[in-house]
This record gives structure tokens, sequence and C-alpha cells, in this order.
């Protein structure tokens, strides 16, 4: 099982400890992090994007107190993978690198560029042409209260 982002961000490195500062800003997006060619995923993250979009979930981290759950894409493949985690009904969070790397010798300056929802998107690979795509955002929310609602009375009745 995941380890929450507070245990782990006690024992990172700088690179883990600038994820979890831009995690903390967005907690109920998922955060795809660019490390060099890669959009990474990190603990909870990384087991819902590797779910959603049927991708490896490996692990960073050479000892167990300090491995987190990783999966990640090639940055090139962001416009193939950004509208399955929206359409599965995910926020996301896109934080890129905003110098180049090798022009630094410290942690690269990182920034939220885009912040992608259901309901709110001007991107064309994420709405669906030819329909209300706030409508069907509030559907697809609706479902996952009724289902969360239903799954909480079968174990309250259990």
């Amino acid at each position: 099982m995941a380890k929450t982002d507070k245990e782990n961000q006690e024992l990172e490195t700088p690179l883990m400890k600038q994820y979890y500062s831009f995690k903390a800003k967005y907690p109920e997006a998922l955060l795809l992090f660019r490390v060099g060619d890669f959009y990474e995923t990190f603990g909870e993250d990384a087991i819902k994007t590797s779910e959603i979009l049927g991708i490896v979930l490996t692990k960073r981290g050479k000892s167990a107190a300090t491995a987190t759950e990783l999966a990640g894409f090639p940055h090139h493949a962001l416009d193939t993978y950004l509208p399955k985690l929206v359409k599965a009904g995910q926020k996301v969070a896109v934080c890129e690198q905003l110098e180049d790397p090798k022009l630094t010798k410290k942690i690269v300056k990182r920034g939220i560029t885009e912040l992608v929802t259901p309901g709110v998107t001007y991107d064309d690979n994420v709405l669906v042409q030819k329909e209300n795509n706030f409508h069907n955002h509030l559907q697809h929310m609706c479902l996952q209260h009724r289902t969360r609602k239903s799954t909480a009375n079968q174990q309250a009745l259990e």
C-alpha cells in the first residue's frame, strides 16, 4: 500500500520535496511532474494513473523507507494520456520544467502550467465534439457519488 505523502516527504530527495510542495498546493489533482523527457506520478497518484492508463506501476527509492510508487510516460505522449485521465473524471495538474536542466547546478525550477478538469478545458483532445462536456462531467460525478454512497450503504449493512 502506498505511503502517505507526509510520510514520504520527511525522507526524500530535493526532487521529491519539490514534488510534494506542488502536490500540497493541488491535493485533489493528479500531478504530472515533468522529469527530463517524462511525466511522472508518485504515490497514490501513480496507482491511479497506472490503473486508468494501463501503464506499469513501479517504485522509486532504494530502501523500503524511501520507496514510493511511480508511474510515468514520455512527455511527447501527453496528448494521448491527458484526455484519458480527464475522461476518467480526474483533475490533472501539469507541472513543467521552467528552465533548461543543463543550465542549472541546482534543482530545476518547475511550475504548474496547466490545470485540466473534466468540466473546464479548452483542449480539443479532451473535449467531446458536438456534446455538452459540462453536462457529461456532471453525469460522471453523480454516477461516482451514487457508487460511493451505495458502497458505503452496503458496508454499513454488513
